[in-house]
């Protein structure tokens, strides 16, 4: 009797544990999935803070040139070696290079162009279409604060060079049409005239090394976006070449794309044939007039007209004048992230080939 009644027990038991077991339910796995990675910082590579300072400090060299009047046969030749002293290709890439930078200083078109970067497939999209047409790069949300910047900053060296220009030319012609006591230097002969235009043409052929000081700025500048204390109004589109190319250098470094191993990219959007070639013919005309030139005053004539005044008007029509390929129906057509998934779906759909019937 015992017996049974302990397996009686036992049996219960474990019915009890069963139905237990039977009438609870497991706990819920809950999945968390994790949030995107943030997007990338801004970053511009060292490479194109080298090339603005380049243009920077090669720029602030040629504003110390005199426009009240030279004193000497000597001081002009020094203005002369000074102000011919670049290259043109590098002056041009470094001018697009500290448009880019200028345009980094702009919260609009650095926040609008961050919004793309956000999601990592219409960040890739993006990348590759401004690296394809840097043209893109002028229909971004912001794109118009950052080229007015870049224009009242240019605009600045503009003025003050043909300020000077001005000056000099209008010096060269007083002691050409009027009495005044430098001509008796100034109307002498050029000394050793056939040996200073092959010393110009050796100065114009040397290297443009970047200012160390200068760099260090920029690149501080466009990284974190201030530190230049930049004012501009906005500009419409159409934007000239050289300022969609600063632009696109711009947008590339908000996306986070633009850092050291994009050298190749940068530098590439970093030339722009019209503004380089506006400097090349200023450099053949600068060695023509040296050529003509006899005395001194003539010598003057010639910094003023195809150094500085060149110079003011290469980067007018490089950054001011607007070109009619680039017109604000194709090239600067309104960009929103949506768009751009839209054409990254359609690329896919394409890429993939019809679908089986």
């Amino acid at each position: 009797m015992r017996l049974a009644k302990s397996r009686g027990l036992v049996f219960a038991a474990i019915a009890s544990v069963a139905l237990l077991s039977a009438c609870s339910k497991p706990e819920p796995v809950v999945v968390v999935e994790a949030p995107p990675p943030p997007p990338p910082p801004v970053t511009l590579n060292q490479g194109v803070a080298d090339s603005a300072s380049v243009y920077v400090s090669f720029i602030r060299d040629v504003g110390t040139i005199p426009a009240g009047g030279f004193q000497d046969a000597e001081s002009i030749q020094a203005a002369m070696r000074r102000g011919a002293a670049y290259d043109p290709a590098a002056l041009s890439r470094g001018m697009i290079a500290y448009g880019s930078i200028l345009a980094l200083q702009s919260p609009e078109f650095v926040q609008g162009v961050r919004t793309y970067a956000v999601d990592p497939t219409i960040r890739a999209e993006m990348v590759a279409n401004i690296s394809r047409d840097p043209a893109y790069a002028a229909g971004l949300p912001g794109a118009a604060a950052a080229a007015g910047l870049i224009a009242a900053t240019l605009g600045e060296d503009i003025t003050a060079l043909t300020a000077i220009a001005e000056g000099v030319e209008g010096d060269a012609y007083t002691i050409q049409e009027r009495r005044d006591p430098r001509r008796r230097w100034a109307t002498q002969p050029i000394a050793r005239r056939e040996t200073r235009l092959e010393s110009i043409k050796t100065i114009s052929a040397g290297q443009m090394l970047p200012s160390a000081e200068d760099s260090v700025r920029l690149f501080a500048a466009a990284n974190s976006g201030s530190g230049l204390a930049l004012t501009g109004t906005s500009v419409q589109p159409p934007f000239t070449p050289a300022v969609v190319h600063s632009l696109a250098i711009a947008a590339l470094a908000a996306l986070g794309a633009a850092g050291e191993e994009a050298r190749s990219n940068t530098e590439a959007l970093s030339i722009e044939a019209n503004s380089q070639f506006c400097l090349d013919m200023s450099k053949l005309n600068l060695f023509q007039c040296l050529a003509a030139s006899r005395p001194s005053y003539e010598d003057m004539f010639c910094i003023g007209r195809h150094i500085v005044r060149d110079l003011a008007t290469c980067t007018a029509e490089a950054v001011i004048r607007p070109v009619p390929s680039l017109a604000p129906g194709t090239a600067v057509a309104a960009i929103t992230p949506a768009s751009v998934a839209a054409e990254a779906s359609t690329a896919a759909l394409q890429a993939s080939g019809p679908s089986p019937n």
